[in-house]
C-alpha cells in the first residue's frame, strides 16, 4: 500500500506529511524536496505568503543515512506566519477580544467557508478555511517530491507548464516535452511560449489594479512510463480514474482532461484514436500520435501520459463579492483574507506531486518488493515479458 495523508492549518505550527509504501533503499535528496517546495512558491501573480514562507522539509522518520528504510516517512514543514497567530490558532483554549480573535462569519463565494461551515456545525468559520486553504498543498508537494525520486530509479520524468491564463492564449498550448524542459527556472508563469507569456502577465497586472483574480490550465506530463500500470478489470482501479481524481482535488481544480479531452467527444474515430505500430529495433509498440494522453481502457500504454487541470478564478478578492452574515443573516461583503491573483504555475506543481504520488502507487502494486533492489528485479522481469510479447 503506497499512500500519504497530510495534516496541518494554514496559520497553524506546522504542516505535517506521512508517506507510506516506500521500499528500504531509495536514495534521498533532502534538497531536493525543499526545491520542490520553492518551485510551488513561484511565479507572477503570487501573493504576501510567498514572502513569508520559505518552505523547508525537516525528515522526522522512515530515512537514515540517505537511504529509506521501508517504515513510514513522516515529514513536517514549519509555517513561518504561525509567529503572527499563536494566539488565534493556539491549540489551548484562550480568551480573546472579538478584535483579536480573526473571527470569520461572512464567507467568501467559491470557497469551502459556508459549506464547511454548515457541514461542521462552525460558528467561526475560520475553523473551516484554515484547512480549506491551499497550503495544505506544500505537504503534497513534499511528498510528491519524495515519489519522484522512487520513479527517478525506473526513469520516469515528471514536468508542468502553463498552457492557458485567463484565456490566453484562446486555444490552450500543445508544446513537446522538450520545449517543456527549455522553460527556464526562473520564468515567471511557466509558459513555453515567452510572447504569450508577456501577455498574461499584462492580464494580471489588470486584474490587480481591478481587485479580481484569475484561472487558467496548467498541464502534467509524465514520461518513460511503462505500459501495463493501472487495469481495466475494475472501476477504481483505471488509472486515469485515479489520475483525474488526484488532480481534482487540487483546490480550484473544476475540471480535469486527459490527452485530447474534451476535443474528443467531438470528432469522428478515424480522427481521434491513436493507431499502432511496431518498432522492430527497440522491440516496442508505439503511436505516432497521443490523442489517449498515455492511457487506454485505465492501463498505461508506454506513450507520454498528459493531462490537464483547469484552474477557476480564486475564490479571495481584493474587491469582495457579496456575501451574508452568517449571524445577522444580513447581506455584507465576503470577507478578505491574503490572496493570489492567480496560482495557475504553482498549481502545476502541484499537479506534478500528486500525478507522481500517483504513478508511483500504481508502480508499488505492480512490482512490490520490500526493498528498491527486489522491486528492480521485479520490474526488470516484466520488462522482459513485453519485449517477448
Amino acid at each position: 500500500m503506497f499512500r500519504f495523508t497530510t495534516a496541518g492549518e494554514s496559520h497553524g505550527r506546522a504542516l505535517v506529511a506521512i508517506l507510506e509504501g516506500m521500499p528500504a533503499g531509495v536514495p534521498i535528496d533532502a534538497a531536493g524536496i525543499d526545491r520542490e517546495l520553492a518551485r510551488r512558491q513561484r511565479g507572477y501573480g503570487r501573493g504576501g505568503r510567498m514572502k513569508i514562507e520559505q518552505d523547508s522539509a525537516d525528515i522526522l522518520s522512515g530515512v537514515r543515512h540517505g537511504l529509506t528504510l521501508g517504515s513510514p516517512i513522516a515529514v513536517m514543514i514549519e509555517n513561518k506566519d504561525w509567529a503572527n497567530w499563536t494566539d488565534v490558532m493556539a491549540v489551548e483554549s484562550r480568551e480573546l477580544a472579538p478584535e483579536k480573535s480573526r473571527r470569520l462569519k461572512r464567507p467568501r463565494p467559491g470557497h469551502a467557508d459556508l459549506a464547511g461551515g454548515q457541514k461542521f456545525g462552525a460558528r467561526d468559520l475560520r475553523n473551516i478555511l484554515e484547512r480549506a486553504s491551499a497550503r495544505e498543498t506544500a505537504a503534497r508537494v513534499a511528498c510528491g517530491a519524495l515519489a519522484k525520486q522512487l520513479l527517478a530509479t525506473f526513469g520516469v520524468e515528471i514536468g508542468s507548464h502553463v498552457i492557458q491564463l485567463g484565456g490566453i492564449p484562446e486555444r490552450p498550448l500543445e508544446v513537446s516535452w522538450e520545449d517543456i524542459t527549455g522553460i527556464a527556472d526562473d520564468a515567471p508563469l511557466r509558459c513555453a511560449d515567452a510572447r504569450l507569456q508577456q501577455q498574461m502577465i499584462k492580464l494580471i497586472d489588470e486584474k490587480r489594479e481591478a481587485g479580481d483574480t484569475l484561472g487558467g490550465i496548467f498541464e502534467v506530463v509524465a514520461r518513460c512510463v511503462i505500459p501495463g500500470l493501472g487495469s481495466h478489470t475494475a472501476w477504481d482501479l483505471k488509472l486515469d480514474g485515479r489520475l483525474a481524481q488526484a488532480i481534482m482535488s487540487i483546490p480550484a481544480v473544476k475540471a480535469v482532461s486527459i490527452g485530447a479531452g474534451t476535443e474528443a467527444s467531438s470528432l469522428p474515430g478515424s480522427e481521434i484514436h491513436d493507431e499502432i505500430a511496431y518498432n522492430n529495433e527497440t522491440k516496442e509498440f508505439i503511436r505516432e500520435t497521443n490523442r489517449a494522453g498515455g492511457l487506454e481502457g485505465g492501463v498505461t500504454n508506454g506513450e507520454e501520459i498528459r493531462i490537464r487541470g483547469h484552474l477557476k478564478p480564486l475564490s479571495t478578492l481584493r474587491r469582495p463579492l457579496r456575501s451574508v452574515d452568517i449571524d445577522t443573516k444580513q447581506e455584507e461583503s465576503a470577507a478578505f483574507e491574503r490572496s493570489d491573483i492567480t496560482a495557475v504555475p504553482a498549481a502545476g506543481v502541484i499537479g506534478e506531486a500528486m500525478v507522481a504520488l500517483t504513478i508511483a502507487s500504481a508502480m508499488r502494486e505492480k512490482f512490490g518488493g520490500d526493498s528498491l533492489g527486489e522491486m528492480k528485479r521485479n520490474f526488470e522481469g516484466y520488462r522482459e515479458q513485453l519485449r517477448g510479447y
